[in-house]
C-alpha cells in the first residue's frame, strides 16, 4: 500500500509538469488559430469597420471541438508521458541498476562486463538460475528511498528558509542555501539508501522474503545501532556521509546544468521551426512535451557516467560490514561474500586503483548502456504514440 501511494505521488508530480505544459501550448495555438483567421479591421472617420466571414462561426465551432478534443487528448499524453518516464527509470531499467550494483561491489570478478553483450547474457544466466524475481528485488525500497528524500525535501523546506527551488533572478546565497537543503536531504536519506542497496544486491539464492518498509526498520536500526548484528569491518554512517552527499550533490549539478542546456537548444529549434510554415499543429503539441524529457534523459545519462567510478567507490563503502552475499557476476549461478577492509573513501579508491586497475571503477558500465537503451526505445514508441494521436484527432 505505500508503494503503490508513494508511486501515485511520483506519477502525479511527473504527469502534472506535462499537463500545464499542454494547456500552455494549447492557448498559444488557439491565439494562432484566431490571429490567422483574423478579422479584417477598418478605421473610417474614427469609426472601426469589422468584417467577420460567414463561414468563420462554422470554424469556431470546428475548432472549439478540437480544442476540447486536444485538452482531454492533452490531460491524457501528460499522464502517459509522467507514468512511461516513470517506469522507465523505476521499473524496467531495474534489473540494470541491480547488476550493476552488484558488479560495482564485486571485487571478485574477472569479468568488469563494460559492454552491453556480456551484461545482457549474465542476465538471462540469472534469471535462468533463480527466476524473474532475482532481476527486480529491492524495487519497492528504491520507491521507498525516493518518498524519503521527496518529503524530507519538503520538510526541511517548510521549516527552513532554505529554498527548494531557485527563482529566475538567482544569487550566490540562494544557490547556497539550495544545495545545503540538497545535502541536507541526503544525509537525512543516507542510511535508508544503504538499507535498499542492500537489498538490491543481496542474492535471491540466501534472501528471505523482505517486507516492503523493510529498509525503513534496517534505516532506523542502522542509525541507533540495532537491528541485523553487522561485523566490525562495518564503517559508520559519519564516514560515508561526504562521499554520500558528494555524489549527490555532483549527480544534482551536473544533472541540472545539462538539462538546461539542452531544454535551451532543443526549445531555440522549436521556436525556430513554429516561425515557418511547414510547421504544423501535431509538430507543435510535440514540441511542447518532448523536449523535457530528451533534456531529462541527456542529464541523466551525462551525469550517471561521468560520476559512475564515484558511484562504485560510494557502493563499496556502502556495502562493507553488512554481512551481505551477492551473485557471481562471472557466471550468473553462484554466490559470492563481500569482505573489504576499506578505511574509507581514499583507501578504497587507491585500493581498487592497485588491484583492479582504473578500468575497476567502472564494473558493470554495460548495464548502463542497456539502461539508457532501453530509455531511448520507450521515448522513441510514446513519441510514435502520441503522434499518431494527435494525427487522428487533427
Amino acid at each position: 500500500m505505500a508503494v503503490f501511494i508513494l508511486i501515485t505521488l511520483l506519477i502525479a508530480t511527473e504527469a502534472n509538469k506535462y499537463v500545464d505544459k499542454g494547456k500552455e501550448q494549447m492557448f498559444l495555438s488557439l491565439t494562432h488559430y484566431v490571429r490567422s483567421r483574423g478579422t479584417i479591421i477598418n478605421s473610417v472617420n474614427n469609426g472601426l469597420w469589422i468584417i467577420i466571414p460567414c463561414c468563420f462561426a462554422l470554424s469556431v465551432q470546428h475548432n472549439l471541438l478540437f480544442v476540447f478534443l486536444s485538452e482531454q487528448l492533452n490531460r491524457f499524453a501528460g499522464f502517459g508521458i509522467g507514468l512511461a518516464s516513470l517506469f522507465t527509470e523505476n521499473v524496467l531499467a531495474h534489473p540494470c541498476i541491480v547488476l550493476r550494483r552488484q558488479c560495482q561491489v564485486n571485487y571478485h570478478a574477472r569479468n568488469y562486463h563494460l559492454t552491453p553483450f556480456t551484461i545482457v547474457n549474465t542476465m538471462y544466466s540469472i534469471n535462468k538460475s533463480q527466476g524473474p524475481r532475482a532481476l527486480w528485488k529491492g524495487m519497492g525500497s528504491t520507491f521507498v528511498v525516493q518518498g524519503i528524500t521527496l518529503g524530507t525535501e519538503g520538510i526541511i523546506s517548510e521549516f527552513t528558509p532554505l529554498p527548494r527551488e531557485l527563482s529566475h533572478k538567482w544569487s550566490l546565497r540562494q544557490i547556497g542555501g539550495h544545495l545545503l537543503l540538497k545535502g541536507l536531504t541526503y544525509v537525512v536519506a543516507m542510511p535508508f539508501y544503504s538499507a535498499s542497496l542492500i537489498e538490491t544486491v543481496q542474492s535471491e539464492i540466501i534472501r528471505d522474503n523482505p517486507g516492503i518498509l523493510d529498509c525503513v526498520k534496517e534505516g532506523i536500526g542502522r542509525v541507533i545501532g540495532l537491528g541485523v548484528p553487522h561485523s566490525k569491518r562495518l564503517l559508520p554512517l559519519m564516514a560515508l556521509t561526504f562521499p554520500t552527499v558528494l555524489h549527490g550533490i555532483l549527480h544534482y549539478i551536473i544533472s541540472s546544468i545539462i538539462q538546461k542546456f539542452v531544454l535551451l537548444m532543443l526549445k531555440r529549434e522549436s521556436s525556430q521551426s513554429l516561425q515557418t510554415e511547414s510547421s504544423n499543429s501535431v509538430q507543435s503539441m510535440l514540441d511542447a512535451y518532448f523536449p523535457e524529457l530528451i533534456a531529462s534523459f541527456a542529464a541523466s545519462l551525462c551525469a550517471d557516467v561521468m560520476l559512475y567510478p564515484l558511484e562504485t567507490v560510494l557502493h563499496r563503502l556502502h556495502i562493507q560490514g553488512t554481512r551481505t552475499i551477492i551473485d557471481n557476476t562471472d557466471l550468473g549461478y553462484e554466490v559470492l561474500p563481500i569482505n573489504t577492509q576499506y578505511e574509507g573513501m581514499r583507501d578504497c579508491i587507491n585500493t581498487i586503483k592497485r588491484e583492479e586497475g582504473m578500468l575497476g571503477f567502472y564494473k558493470g558500465f554495460g548495464s548502463v548502456v542497456v539502461q539508457y537503451t532501453l530509455h531511448v526505445a520507450v521515448l522513441q514508441l510514446t513519441k510514435i504514440i502520441y503522434s499518431t494521436l494527435l494525427q487522428n484527432v487533427a
